[in-house]
C-alpha cells in the first residue's frame, strides 16, 4: 500500500495554524501575528518582537533592562534587510523588565540557614565599607559610590543588595582591624573571609538575582578567593565569569560607536567603562600569574579607555560627610593611578602576546625593539609627594612594582631566545644588555621594597603583592646560580629582603606563604649550608611555640618542593613553566 505523503502547508491549513492570506499575499497568520502568539503566551517569541522593533526604532517604551544585539553574523543582523540605507541600528538597547519571581519558601529557608540575612554589626558594617573604598575601589573601582553610600540619615543596609553587600565586605575583610573579627565572634580572620564569601557565593547561587551588573561586580570581588578545596581555581573562574557577561551586555563595545546612543542612560556609561577594563586588568595579571591564555581580545573591543573623571564623577554627588567618613582624601590621585594601571595592563597584554604564545615563530627585532621603546617611554611618578596621604604613596609604589614586573616579564625570555632578523654578530652583546636590563628592573623591585619597609607601608598590601615580587625573586634565584662568588652573595642579598617581605605578608595571604616555602626550598637545593642560622631560616618553623602562627596555619610551613618546581625555578629558559609550577602546591594554600 502506498504511504500517503505529508503537506505541512495543508495540514496547517486545516489544523488552522495557516489561515488565508492577506492582500499582500502573506498568511494571515502572520500579518495578525497575536493569533499565535497570544493563543501560546510565548514570552520569549514576545522579547523578540520586542528586541526588533526596539530596534527598527518602532517601540518607544522606556526600557530598563540593558541588552546587546550582538554583531554579524548573529541572529540579529536579518534586521538589517528592514533597516533604510541611511540608518544605523543600534547595538544597545534597553528592553523592558521582566517580573523577577519571587523565592520561594524552601529557598529563603535555606538562605536564612547560611546566615545571607544575618548583618554584622553596624561599626563592622561601617570598618567594612570604609576599607573597601579605601582598599578595594582605588585599584577596582567597579560600584557606583553614589547609589552605595545614598544616604540621608545613616546607611541603610536594608536598601542594599545582599549579593553585592557580601561580595564587598568579602573582599574588604583583610583590611579591618582585627578587633572586628574578634567582636562579630570569629577565631580568625580567615575564618571571617570564609563565612562572608560563602554567603557571597550562595547568594550568587541561589538568589535569583537578574541584574547582571550586579552580577559582573559580585563575580570580580569573589575572584580574590583562594581555597584548596577548589584548587585555586576560584580567581580564574570568576573573572571568566565576569568578562562573559560583560560580553552578554556588550561592555567590550562603545554605545555610542556609530552614532550617540540617546537612549543609553549617561549614567551608566562611566560605571560600563570601570566595570570593563576592570575585568581588562585581571585578565590580563592573571594570565601573567597563572600561565594562562589571554581571554579579551582588544581587536573585539572599542570600549573607551576610563578616565579619572568616570571614578570621580559619583563621588562628587556625595554628602561632604559621607566623603570624609568613607572615601580616602586623596582619591583624585588614586584614580589618576589607576588609568595609568590599566594602561600599563595593556602593554602587559602585548607583552605576553608578543613572547610567550607557546605556538608560532619568534617575534622579529623590529616587533621587540617597539614595544621596548613603548615600555621605556611609559611615565609612572617616580617619589610620593610630601602632601600624599600614606595610602595614595602606597599605591604609587604599588604601581612602579606593577611596572618592574612588567619589565622583567619583557626581557625575561630573551636570555636565550633570540628574535628574528638579529644579525650574528650582535646577539652576545645584545643578550649580555638583556641581563643588564632584568638585573636592573629587579633591583628596582627591592628598592622599592625598602622603602615600602622604611615608610611602614606594608600594612596597605593587598592579594595583588606578594605575586607583583615573584618576577624580581626569581631574577635573584638565578644570580644564585652564577659561578662568580660575590654574585652569588649579593643575589642572595637581595633575595633576602623580598623573603623577609613574604615572610610578613604571609600572616594574611597565604600565597605569600607558598611562594616563600618554594624559594626556600630552591634555596636549599642551591645551598644547603645557608639554613645553618641563616635569616632565610623559616622562624616559625623553627620554634613550634611561636604564638604569632595558628596551628591551622600549615601554608606557613616550608614545602617538600618537587623536581619539577625546581627545575623550572632555576631553569633560565623558562619563565611562564616558573609560574605554572606553582599549581601543584595548591594543597598548601589555607
Amino acid at each position: 500500500m502506498e504511504r500517503e505523503s505529508f503537506d505541512p502547508i495543508a495540514e496547517a491549513a486545516q489544523t488552522g495554524l495557516l489561515g488565508s492570506t492577506g492582500d499582500d499575499g502573506t498568511p494571515r497568520s502572520i500579518t495578525e501575528h497575536h493569533s499565535i502568539t497570544e493563543r501560546r503566551d510565548d514570552v520569549a517569541e514576545r522579547t523578540g518582537v520586542e528586541i526588533s522593533s526596539t530596534v527598527l526604532g518602532q517601540d518607544n517604551r522606556n526600557g530598563q533592562v540593558p541588552f546587546y544585539i550582538g554583531e554579524a553574523p548573529g541572529f540579529t543582523s536579518i534586521l538589517d534587510v528592514c533597516s533604510r540605507p541611511d540608518q544605523t541600528m543600534l547595538k544597545h538597547i534597553l528592553l523592558s523588565p521582566d517580573t523577577s519571581p519571587s523565592l520561594s519558601a524552601q529557598d529563603r529557608e535555606y538562605l536564612q540557614h547560611k546566615g545571607v540575612f544575618t548583618m554584622p554589626q553596624k561599626n563592622t558594617c561601617s570598618e567594612l565599607l570604609r576599607a573597601y573604598f579605601h582598599h578595594i575601589h582605588p585599584i577596582m573601582p567597579i560600584v557606583d559610590v553614589k547609589v552605595l553610600l545614598k544616604v540621608n540619615s545613616g546607611i541603610q543596609m536594608s536598601e542594599w543588595n545582599l549579593l553585592l553587600l557580601w561580595s564587598m565586605f568579602f573582599a574588604a575583610s583583610d583590611f579591618v582591624d582585627d578587633s572586628i573579627w574578634s567582636l562579630e565572634g570569629y577565631s580568625s580572620r580567615k575564618e571571617m573571609k570564609f563565612a562572608m564569601y560563602s554567603r557571597a557565593k550562595c547568594m550568587y547561587n541561589n538568589s535569583g538575582e537578574t541584574d547582571k551588573v550586579v552580577l559582573i561586580q559580585s563575580a570580580l570581588l569573589m575572584g580574590f578567593w583562594h581555597s584548596k578545596g577548589d584548587s585555586h581555581a576560584q580567581p580564574w573562574y570568576w573573572i571568566g565569569v565576569a568578562i562573559s557577561l560583560c560580553q552578554m551586555l556588550g561592555l567590550h563595545r562603545d554605545p555610542d560607536a556609530a552614532k550617540v546612543n540617546s537612549a543609553f542612560p549617561d549614567r551608566r556609561r562611566p560605571i560600563w567603562r570601570r566595570l570593563w577594563w576592570s575585568c581588562f586588568f585581571r585578565d590580563r595579571w592573571l594570565s601573567l600569574t597563572l600561565g594562562r591564555p589571554l581571554r579579551i581580545n582588544l581587536d573585539d573591543c572599542d570600549q573607551p579607555m576610563p578616565t579619572a573623571a568616570d571614578l570621580l564623577s559619583d563621588v562628587a554627588e556625595l554628602p561632604a560627610s559621607i566623603t570624609s567618613a568613607y572615601i580616602p582624601s586623596d582619591f583624585p590621585q588614586l584614580a589618576e593611578y589607576w588609568v595609568i594601571l590599566i594602561k600599563l595592563s595593556k602593554l602587559l597584554g602585548e607583552i605576553l602576546a608578543l613572547s610567550y604564545k607557546p605556538l608560532g615563530s619568534n617575534p622579529t627585532i623590529q616587533q621587540f625593539d617597539s614595544l621596548k621603546t613603548d615600555l621605556l617611554q611609559f611615565r609612572i611618578p617616580s617619589r610620593p609627594g610630601h602632601e600624599q596621604s600614606r595610602l595614595a604613596a602606597f599605591y604609587l609604589y604599588h604601581l612602579q612594582l606593577h611596572y618592574q614586573a612588567s619589565l622583567i616579564t619583557f626581557y625575561r625570555p630573551y636570555i636565550t631566545k633570540i628574535p628574528e632578523h638579529l644579525p650574528p654578530a650582535h646577539v652576545e652583546a645584545w643578550q649580555s644588555e638583556i641581563r643588564s636590563q632584568l638585573d636592573s628592573a629587579a633591583l628596582q623591585s627591592n628598592s622599592i621594597l625598602n622603602d615600602l619597609v622604611r615608610e611602614r607601608l606594608l600594612g596597605f598590601a593587598g592579594p595583588m603583592t606578594p605575586t607583583l615580587l615573584v618576577p624580581a625573586m626569581h631574577i635573584h634565584l638565578l644570580n644564585c646560580k652564577s659561578a662568580d662568588a660575590l654574585t652569588r652573595r649579593v643575589g642572595f642579598n637581595k633575595l633576602e629582603l623580598c623573603m623577609m617581605v613574604m615572610e610578613e605578608l604571609q600572616d594574611t595571604y597565604a600565597a605569600a606563604a607558598v611562594y616563600r616555602g618554594v624559594f626556600l626550598g630552591a634555596i636549599n637545593e642551591l645551598h644547603p649550608h645557608l639554613f645553618i642560622g641563616s635569616t632565610f631560616q623559616n622562624p616559625d618553623v623553627s620554634d613550634a611555640s611561636n604564638p604569632r602562627v595558628e596551628s591551622s596555619e600549615a601554608a606557613a610551613v616550608p614545602p617538600t618542593v618537587s623536581d619539577d618546581v625546581l627545575n623550572a625555578l632555576l631553569d633560565e629558559t623558562s619563565f611562564m613553566d616558573f609560574w605554572n609550577s606553582f599549581d601543584s602546591f595548591n594543597e598548601m594554600l589555607y
